[in-house]
């Protein structure tokens, strides 16, 4: 995408010609996740790694995917969900640890992605969904994440949902999560994350060319968004040789 923040039309030799100045070229990269899902809030610490990393305009914008949208609403364990899931929770335990390990390694501590509790993430969201139109989608995308492993709390309910919305300062939240008008959006966001093949998260797609289906180190994203910015903002290739050219010192004269 590109944005084009100061330009003109002028009137030369017959034809309009427009002038642009300060072109800013930005790659989008879409982030669908769920706030439960510890590897989604791994890789949201690792896109913006990369993000600050990388040198170019990346545009973040994160998108919504429930991944258990019919637990209790007063939560479960992690345990719980993996006896529910038919999964053997000596292994799942081991799977869990792991991540946290991983997260502790890219300095996102603490980071408590078994000993906490899981439940229905619709009104939180809806609640990001509504920062996002305040234009602070990806701070508060990036707090909830902080706020869920790190401490950790439970953002099931309206109240829970209302009380991290006040820390961060987002007023109008309450009228936004009782009209309940993010529903749409949010499930919309999950639609269409299936219709291109999501099957779990977190799904991360590269300038709507390239998905990443799961979570990945941060040097192999870091090498993932290069590639596709790369061709982003292909590189001119020459065609033929030029009849004569305009330099500082003046043009040149070709004989034949």
């Amino acid at each position: 995408m590109c944005l084009l923040y100061a330009s003109e039309t002028i009137a030369q030799w017959g034809y309009e010609h427009k002038v642009s100045f300060g072109e800013v070229i930005i790659m989008k990269i879409e982030f669908w996740s769920d706030i439960i899902c510890p590897y989604c809030g791994l890789m949201d610490h690792r896109l913006h790694l990369v993000q600050e990393r990388f040198g170019h305009d990346l545009e973040i914008v994160h998108r919504s995917f429930q991944l258990h949208p019919d637990l209790p609403r007063e939560g479960i364990t992690q345990r719980d969900l993996f006896a529910a899931a038919g999964v053997p929770t000596e292994a799942g335990v081991r799977t869990i640890r792991r991540i946290e390990e991983s997260a502790g390694a890219d300095g996102l501590t603490p980071y408590h992605a078994l000993d906490r509790t899981l439940g229905p993430t619709d009104y939180a969201h809806e609640l990001l969904a509504y920062a996002t139109d305040q234009g602070r989608g990806n701070e508060i995308w990036s707090a909830m994440f902080r706020a869920h492993f790190g401490e950790p709390r439970a953002l099931w309910t309206v109240d829970a949902v209302l009380r991290f919305a006040g820390e961060v300062g987002l007023d109008g939240a309450a009228e936004a999560l009782g009209s309940r008008r993010y529903r749409d959006r949010v499930q919309a966001d999950q639609r269409e994350a299936e219709s291109l093949g999501a099957q779990g998260m977190p799904f991360i797609v590269l300038d709507e060319r390239y998905a990443i289906p799961g979570a990945i180190g941060t040097e192999d994203l870091f090498a993932a968004v290069t590639k596709a910015w790369a061709e982003h903002t292909p590189k001119l290739s020459v065609i033929g040789g030029a009849e004569g050219v305009c330099g500082p010192d003046g043009c040149a004269v070709t004989f034949t």
